[in-house]
Order: C-alpha cells, then structure tokens, then sequence
C-alpha cells in the first residue's frame, strides 16, 4: 500500500463518533490535514469517499463525493475541473473542508443543502433548509410553460409580457427561470413558509430581478386568501408544483427529504390532491378570459383531476393536455379556463 494509503487508512478506519464520523480525522483538529497535505489529490479523495458513501449506503455515492471535492476546489462539477486539478495534492485546508462536507453526507444531508446552492434551468439558487428542494422533473415543467407562451399571442399589458401566478414558490425555481427567459414578463410568487418567501427573495436580488416579482406570505387554504391577489390580477398563467404525494406514501420518503426539507410541501393529504383542489378553486377568480394552469403532480392525478373538474363545471376549467416526464411518468397538466 502507498504511504498516502497506510496514513489515509490509519484516520479514516478508525473508531467512529455517535454520528459515523471518523474521530481520528475529526473537523476541529488540523494535526491529521497535516499529515496528509501533499499527498492527496481529488481524484483520490473522490474515490476515498466514493467507498466510504457506498458502504455506509448513501444514495449516488460517486456522485455525491464528486459535487462535494468540485465545490471545495471551486467548481460545479468534477467534470469541469482543469484536468491539473484532479492530481495536484491538495492543501490541509481543502482536506479538512471535504472532510467536513461529507461527514453531512454522512448524516443524509442532502447534497443541495450541502453545498447551499444548486443550478436549476441554468440558473444558480442559493438552498438552506428546509426549503423544498427543486427537482428535475421541475425543469421540464418550466420547459412546458415556455414552450406554451412561445406559441401564443404577445400578451397586452404594461410590461408585454404574460403576468405568472407561482402557487407554493419554494425557493423561487420556477418563478425565477420563467422571469429569466421571458425577460417582459411578471410574476406573483406566494407560499405560506416564512423560510420560503425569504430565500425566494434572496434568490431573486442574487439573480437582479426583484423589480419583476412580487412576493407573498400567503396560505392558499386560507378563507378568502384570492381577496389578496386581486390587486394584481388578471394573471394569464398560474404555475405550480403543489404538495403532491399521497399521504400513505410519505413514510416511504428516502431520510434525506424526511429529515431536513419541508415535509409540508410535499404532503398532498390522503390521494394527494388537497392543495391541487385549492389551487383549482383559486384560479378562475386570478386567471383572464383565456387563462391556463400548469401543474406538476403524481401520475395517479390526471384522472383523479380530470375526474374532479368534471364534477366542477362551475369553474369553467377543462384538462387540456398531460406530458410525462423524462421516464414516461404522466407528471404535467395543463388546464384551460373557457368562457363562462
């Protein structure tokens, strides 16, 4: 075994503290980075961790360890790293910095809370706990909602471009990517979680487009909550990926999502359709004439929505087209309003 690998081995093999976290390269001691400055690279702390993450059975090993080692070293990704990088040997400080960052992977923290931010539709949002973590499922709904503005008339406003209602903004994904490429466009961005408001607001002067959106503590179960969005409507889209999984199906959530994000935004109630409900019952008060909803939801809903709107004629909304995801899951809806 090389003398990086027997020294290595010596502090990472050791006993382990209450957390799984080896106490012989424990984060308040700089004695052990000492040690192995100059004789640890990236690629070899890349695969180090990659080994560790697989036998204590965390999920995306690899991948895990990679997005870890490319943020200390200043990157997004391993991949894009100069190529000197991957076998310079690294300094004490950046040791000890992975080193800390995995042993939060360790605990199932989620990578995204990790490195406290994450790209979404090109964009670079900051993410804190417990703020909803945005999927890439999430992405391709966003790609729906342009694909649908592209081919429509140029909306006739003050700005010229559509004014969007976000439902249940998060950390302002969604929002903040429609903003960013539809540069004439509005949005009204609500959510009841104090925690969610404020980072969509931070997101949203990180990106410089805080002129554009309006930001709403705003509970849409909350009697007469639509009395608060009137000075801003009519809106032409209402877009959102509500709370959708079904109640019985929350246990099953991997210890990541049940143990630092907002289990809130994620319980949909019994079949999953308690704030889609809301949403729909919302949205014929906001929309104009020829307004549409688009909702990301579980593939059980489509029927289940389409079931539900017909039983509800007096909200003049119809199910006018449902895409599946990248694993050719029914994931997206679009709902038309027609005249009343």
């Amino acid at each position: 075994m090389k003398l990086w690998g027997r020294i290595l081995w010596t502090f990472l093999s050791g006993p382990r503290g209450r957390r799984g976290v080896p106490q012989g390269w424990a984060c308040n001691s700089r004695k052990p980075y000492s040690c192995l400055a100059g004789l640890l690279n990236a690629t070899e702390m890349v695969s180090h961790w990659t080994k560790v993450f697989e036998e204590r059975g965390i999920p995306e090993p690899r991948e895990s360890s990679e997005y870890i080692v490319a943020h200390v070293l200043g990157a997004k990704t391993f991949q894009s790293l100069r190529p000197e990088l991957w076998t310079k040997p690294l300094t004490p400080q950046q040791l000890e910095c992975i080193q800390e960052l995995c042993s939060h992977r360790l605990q199932r923290m989620p990578v995204q809370y990790i490195l406290g931010e994450w790209d979404f539709q090109g964009l670079s949002l900051k993410m804190v706990p417990p703020v909803f973590i945005p999927r890439p499922e999430t992405e391709e709904l966003v790609g729906w909602v342009l694909e649908e503005v592209a081919q429509r008339p140029p909306a006739v406003g003050a700005q010229g471009g559509p004014l969007i209602l976000e439902v249940g903004c998060g950390s302002g994904a969604i929002a903040l990517s429609l903003l960013s490429q539809l540069p004439k466009s509005q949005v009204v961005a609500v959510d009841k979680a104090e925690a969610a408001v404020s980072l969509t607001r931070e997101n949203a002067q990180r990106l410089q487009v805080q002129d554009r959106i309006r930001i709403i503590p705003l509970d849409v179960t909350s009697e007469g909550c639509w009395t608060q969005l009137l000075p801003w409507g009519p809106v032409d889209l209402v877009v959102s990926n509500p709370p959708y999984i079904f109640h019985k199906d929350m246990e099953q959530l991997a210890p990541e999502i049940c143990s630092y994000e907002d289990l809130v935004a994620l319980d949909g109630g019994e079949e999953g359709m308690d704030i889609i409900t809301h949403i729909l019952t919302l949205a014929p008060r906001l929309l104009n004439a020829s307004g549409s909803i688009f909702l990301e939801v579980d593939p059980r809903h489509p029927e289940l929505v389409g079931s539900w709107l017909r039983s509800r004629p007096d909200l003049h909304l119809s199910l006018a087209a449902v895409r599946k995801d990248f694993c050719g899951r029914p994931r997206f809806l679009h709902i038309q309003k027609s005249a009343s």
